[in-house]
């Protein structure tokens, strides 16, 4: 991972106006400067592909990381060091009440007891369904590229996932949205309506005072009461 510098940062920053989110791996140096620039700056900061312990995701949060992103992917749980278990961003998620979570749904990336634990645990008004997924979405099995058309990685479609070509690791999704709700439905048993709601309403929650250029409205939801979401 790369060390976040305020020199590169900055010129990212000043070049655009259209950032919603920065994910970032909360335990490298200079992280939680880059998390209250961010914040500054009305963009959500989120935690991925992170090593960190559950102290550091704390002291991350109190700096204005709410959010976690793809949930058990590429992050840490309870790990050992000398002899001593240390909890990991994983537990942070749900230790922390206020921290808001996100996950690949489509029943490969999470099999369906971790599906059920999430929103069990977290639930739909803070776990968001995403797909995560590269420019094979939806495309039919057969070889793919991660990244780059000229340099990037050369991938594997298959089994509903894609993967690097030796097979030992996922290499991206290639779900669309409404195969996550498919699945939450489907595969983890979950409502109809908290399913909706965890692609609809739940993920701009997360950063809903973000875009300038929406309109507010008020909409009924099949509950006690109305629901706000934001409308491009």
């Amino acid at each position: 991972m790369k060390t976040p510098h305020p020199d590169e940062y900055n010129t990212i920053l000043e070049a655009s106006q259209d950032i919603v989110r920065w994910s970032i791996a909360p335990e490298l140096a200079g992280a939680i400067e880059l998390g209250e620039k961010l914040n500054s700056c009305h963009i959500l900061p989120s935690i991925a592909h992170t090593d960190a312990i559950y102290e550091e995701v704390v002291k991350a949060y109190e700096a204005g990381y709410t959010h976690i992103t793809h949930l058990y992917s590429a992050m840490s749980t309870i790990t050992r060091r000398n002899a001593y278990r240390y909890a990991g961003v994983v537990e942070a998620a749900y230790l922390i009440d206020g921290m808001t979570v996100e996950i690949i749904a489509d029943g490969i990336h999470l099999p369906k007891p971790l599906l059920q634990f999430v929103y069990k645990f977290k639930g739909a008004d803070k776990t968001a369904l995403c797909t995560d997924a590269m420019r094979g979405a939806g495309m039919p099995d057969g070889e793919s590229i991660l990244g780059s058309l000229t340099n990037g990685q050369k991938v594997i479609i298959e089994d509903g996932v894609a993967k690097l070509p030796d097979r030992s690791a996922f290499a991206g999704s290639v779900a669309t949205a409404d195969r996550l709700v498919r699945t939450m439905i489907s595969i983890a048993g979950i409502p109809l309506i908290d399913a909706i709601r965890m692609i609809t309403l739940t993920p701009p929650a997360f950063c809903m005072w973000i875009p300038k250029r929406v309109l507010w409205r008020k909409v009924k939801m099949p509950t006690s009461s109305s629901s706000t979401i934001k409308l491009t």
